[in-house]
């Protein structure tokens, strides 16, 4: 089932593609057989049409099979991109707002656990990218092919809703920092409505080619990175304090939440599907192994640079939030919402106020997340359904899924700081239970022969890649089981929870068990439930 059977129905078009041998193959990696190209375009949805993409040229020396050329940094120039967009993920509001406060309750002893955890995403999404270049298809589109019917779809739906989850997060994030900006003259839920705009801001921008929209996003984060390194030098934590916190590991009973923050807010589920995309804007050769090789190993080069760049933000953000509040009262009430003012209250003055240098890096934080998730939603719909549609029209549906909602959330909240904070906590939960629905199907299916071929993962990347998924999904649990035993009360409410998460952890089991011999029962089993 699965994959065999999906072969077996695209095989038609898989022998078409053959059939075009080797001089079809060379025309692909010039930037010709396009008209090919197209025709596959036309048979089913793709994340990017053959004119979107950016034509790696290949010299002709480099056409020998085998031949992996030199490094280069035109090349690397080129590939650059895709990374960048994807870690915008790690610098969102909702990890801003893990930074500050374990900055301010856990001091400098959590940065050795912010810097791991970025390098447990960094292989994450590392395969991620592996997956897309390999397959020539994303995350979405390859569970589409594996998975049975209502196993897709209740995929999709979990895709969905952690994209909504994160879309609110980070819509309700750069409506705060325009609040922040505008001197509250500009209300939480007006703010709401602007950040909606970014996604035809967004279409506008693509019409005029993907190195456009990336260079966006490289002004977006460069200018998170001068707005936290601003306020890191203004605040002047400790060096040597720094220094032990990033290379000493430490954790305590007090700051076990902050750290589980930490880690649980790294994987976000839209993320791992946006990346396996995002390097489908390249035309490669993926017929050719040594071209296929090179396009992961500039990616896996690119990816690294760029989340080492989110690492340095999200630690300047930690920081100066342990230098300024670390042991002081407001330390266990500090969010999102009341960070500036507390920043304000304590270093502001002079020519730029800090209250307003965090707003401009929260606002840029949270506009490139919401497009960088209005790109995801297009992804995800497109992919999991096949639906042929204009992209504004997609674009529209997406970010509609995530607006309404916001907005009565923020015409709810706007008054209460703390409703906000106890929302926000909710939408982690939120986020953490969709991790696994992401993460085993990537898993799965990169280390699956049949569809990696020989770029499928070895049995050590393989054991190291399940172990920190394993780490990741424990992490989130303990999460989810400490929330709930603190929020959910009463019988029914109880019995509610115990029911869902029952289902909960049956799917987890059948995605796991995928593959195998011993899923076959249960796959029946819950089709039989799925369809009543």
């Amino acid at each position: 089932m699965g994959r065999s059977g999906s072969a077996m129905g695209d095989s038609p078009r898989e022998e078409e593609e053959e059939e075009g041998g080797e001089e079809g193959n060379r025309l692909l990696s010039h930037g010709g057989g396009e008209e090919e190209e197209e025709e596959d375009d036309e048979e089913e949805e793709k994340a990017y049409e053959v004119k979107e993409k950016i034509v790696i040229h290949v010299p002709e020396e480099e056409e020998e099979e085998g031949t992996l050329a030199s490094f280069s940094w035109r090349k690397l120039w080129l590939f650059t991109g895709p990374g960048f967009l994807m870690s915008i993920a790690f610098l969102d509001p909702g990890n801003l707002e893990g930074d500050l406060q374990a900055g301010a309750i856990a001091g400098y002893s959590l940065l050795w656990l912010l810097m791991w955890a970025t390098a447990m995403g960094l292989l994450i999404q590392l395969l991620s990218a592996r997956l897309g270049v390999a397959t020539g298809r994303h995350l979405a589109e390859l569970c589409r092919e594996e998975y049975p019917r209502w196993a897709r779809l209740l995929l999709w739906v979990m895709a969905e809703v952690a994209l909504i989850g994160a879309d609110i997060q980070e819509v309700i994030g750069s409506a705060i920092a325009i609040k922040i900006l505008s001197s509250g003259f500009i209300p939480l839920w007006l703010g709401v409505v602007i950040t909606a705009l970014d996604s035809f801001v967004f279409l506008f921008l693509e019409n005029y080619g993907v190195r456009k929209l990336e260079a966006v996003f490289a002004v977006l984060i460069s200018t998170m990175a001068i707005s936290f390194a601003w306020m890191f030098g203004r605040t002047q934590p400790s060096g040597i304090d720094l220094l032990i916190g990033v290379f000493v590991p430490k954790l305590s009973s007090r700051t076990i939440k902050q750290a589980v923050g930490v880690v649980g807010c790294v994987i976000m589920p839209h993320n791992v599907f946006l990346h396996s995309a995002l390097v489908q804007s390249r035309k490669i050769d993926k017929n050719k192994k040594n071209h296929v090789q090179e396009a992961v190993n500039y990616y896996s080069i690119e990816s690294t640079i760029a989340l080492f760049i989110s690492f340095l933000i999200n630690l300047f953000v930690t920081t100066v939030f342990a230098k300024g509040f670390y042991g002081t009262q407001e330390a266990e009430t500090i969010g999102l919402v009341n960070a500036g003012q507390f920043l304000q209250e304590k270093y502001g003055g002079g020519y730029f106020p800090i209250l307003y240098i965090w707003g401009i890096g929260l606002l840029a934080a949270g506009q490139s997340s919401t497009i960088t998730g209005t790109y995801a939603g297009q992804f995800i719909m497109g992919g999991f359904l096949d639906m042929r549609m204009k992209k504004w029209v997609r674009s529209l549906i997406t970010r509609s899924f995530a607006i309404v909602p916001t907005i009565v959330v923020a015409l709810i909240f706007d008054s209460s700081d703390s409703m906000l904070d106890t929302l926000n906590e909710w939408l982690n939960i939120l986020q953490s239970v969709q991790i696994p629905f992401a993460l085993i199907p990537l898993l799965y299916l990169v280390s699956n022969e049949q569809v990696m071929g020989s770029f499928a993962v070895g049995p050590t990347l393989k054991m190291v890649t399940w172990t920190v998924a394993a780490l990741l999904m424990s992490i989130n649990a303990y999460l989810l089981l400490d929330f709930f035993s603190s929020e959910v009360q009463g019988l029914w409410w109880t019995s509610a929870t115990v029911i869902i998460t029952s289902g909960y952890a049956s799917f987890v089991i059948y995605l796991v068990l995928h593959g195998t011999g011993m899923s076959t029962k249960l796959e029946s089993a819950l089709s039989n439930f799925w369809h009543g």
